[in-house]
């Protein structure tokens, strides 16, 4: 070692390792994967787990029951004694919960527990309530508002195809009252003729 070595903080990649250039360099011959057997072949490959063609730990262990934990819905998490920090007459969502810091982002689903107590009126938006936090929310006089999955509220969406339905009947009769003068005009100019 010399102070050369001390100080070189070193290269991005490491020389490659040449085998097969003499025995004196120490791989020399067969090049570290030793005499005969799949290994030393060309195109040699092992998947990940294998453990030389004895059963591998994977298929030694038992499996039993069935956990879905692959195909689980992720919240993040906020308890109601946490929704204390915000004003009276507030609105609370996942972006509000966030800014103030009461929790770390798990996903962009979140969900409300009832652990503690609330005293401010709060109008809370959330994709799920536990059934002891809808009733500490609406105790203290404030509202909950149920999401879908992309953050918009179920109440909010049918008002407006209800609308429409009802101004079309009234749209048409017009139509038909100037359809009856034409026939009647029609009618009073062949009395005429």
């Amino acid at each position: 070692m010399d102070l050369r070595s001390v100080t070189s903080k070193g290269t991005k990649h490491r020389t490659r390792k040449r085998v097969g250039r003499g025995t004196g360099s120490g791989s020399g011959k067969t090049s570290g994967r030793g005499h005969k057997g799949y290994g030393s072949r060309s195109g040699a490959s092992k998947k990940p787990g294998f453990e030389g063609g004895q059963m591998p730990l994977y298929r030694r262990v038992p499996k039993r029951g069935f956990t879905n934990a692959r195909f689980r819905t992720e919240y993040t998490i906020v308890n109601v004694r946490d929704l204390e920090a915000f004003d009276n007459g507030a609105t609370v969502d996942l972006d509000a919960v966030l800014a103030k810091g009461l929790t770390s982002l798990e996903t962009k689903l979140l969900k409300v527990l009832g652990m503690g107590e609330l005293t401010k009126k709060l109008t809370v938006r959330a994709q799920k309530f536990s059934k002891s936090a809808v009733e500490k929310i609406t105790a203290a006089g404030g509202e909950i508002v149920i999401l879908d999955s992309r953050g918009s509220s179920n109440a909010e969406a049918p008002s407006e195809p209800e609308a429409k339905v009802e101004e079309a009947p009234e749209e048409e009769a017009p139509a038909d009252a100037e359809g009856d003068d034409e026939a009647e005009e029609k009618e009073s100019g062949d009395s005429d003729a």
